[in-house]
């Protein structure tokens, strides 16, 4: 078996702490209308295309508001829309030493999300130790996204990679599963624990 290498990290619930409803909450009160705006924008096949390159924001947004019945409630969509990448991602506790230390270990360090391309602009910003990474892929880039085959073979080609020297952690059982039928290793961090995952990698020493 070959040696790991390179770890791959998914980004939202694995780096980051990601909950939508945080910017509903900021801008309304009302808990119906939350979950109505909630609804309409991130729980919404337009959220989906975004991550896949396949709509812009302007055309997303108006049928997200399409299915909303106030003016209020497609002013809020708007607005969450507008602004949710400054409230709904926030650095998942001990990740930045984590990847600090395998980068100090010599692995090379990669991310591989799901995501718009609005995360182009400011990732930066929210992903920890990002100056260790050596390759970030987003699937709007690509226009596909995990568990789709396509998105991890445009990981290996954009940065060279053999996927038999490399682990993913991801947090949904099925993109570890579509990692690991493309030659990768695969973790499954849905249980959010930590120590368990230090503890899994510290067997690639």
């Amino acid at each position: 078996m070959d040696r790991i290498e390179n770890i791959v990290f998914d980004m939202g619930n694995v780096l980051v702490n990601y909950d939508p409803l945080r910017v509903c909450r900021h801008y309304m009160q009302d808990g119906e209308e939350i979950r109505r705006v909630h609804t309409a924008v991130f729980v919404s096949p337009e959220w989906l295309m975004l991550d896949m390159g396949l709509i812009s924001e302007e055309e997303a947004l108006g049928k997200m508001q399409s299915r909303l019945d106030t003016e209020h409630e497609k002013e809020m969509a708007a607005l969450c829309m507008a602004h949710w990448h400054e409230f709904c991602m926030e650095p998942a506790d001990g990740m930045e030493a984590l990847v600090r230390e395998l980068k100090g270990r010599g692995f090379g360090i990669y991310l591989c999300s799901n995501a718009s391309l609005r995360l182009l602009q400011c990732f930066r910003q929210v992903i920890p130790a990002i100056d260790c990474f050596d390759g970030v892929l987003f699937s709007a880039e690509v226009k596909c996204m995990k568990p789709q085959a396509e998105m991890y073979r445009h990981l290996y080609q954009r940065f060279g990679l053999r996927p038999e020297t490399c682990l993913f952690i991801d947090d949904l059982p099925a993109n570890a599963a579509g990692a690991q039928a493309t030659g990768m290793q695969a973790y499954c961090y849905a249980d959010g624990n930590l120590e368990k995952l230090k503890a899994a990698l510290s067997a690639l020493y």
